[in-house]
């Protein structure tokens, strides 16, 4: 049986290219000896056929096949439009 591809979920801060999002994602991590929390923004450039989403917009993305050099996601859907 396939393995589940990873699902993300983060904010649009780039639309600029044709078929091309940069997405956002926030993830919390707590330091091993200090227990703080921090606070890590990682961004993934992803496929969006159609280009339909817009900087601010929250949107999920899905692991899939290269699509290009830096492009390993795609655009799964637009959970929020921005503001």
């Amino acid at each position: 049986m396939r393995e589940q591809r990873k699902r993300l979920k983060g904010v649009v801060t780039s639309d600029k290219m044709d078929k091309t999002v940069v997405v956002a994602v926030t993830t919390t991590k707590r330091h091993p000896i200090y227990g703080k929390v921090l606070r890590l923004v990682k961004k993934y450039k992803a496929h969006d056929e159609a280009n339909e989403c817009r900087i601010g917009d929250r949107v999920e993305i899905i692991e899939s096949q290269p699509i290009s050099r830096h492009k390993r996601w795609s655009v799964v859907s637009v959970l929020e439009r921005a503001k």
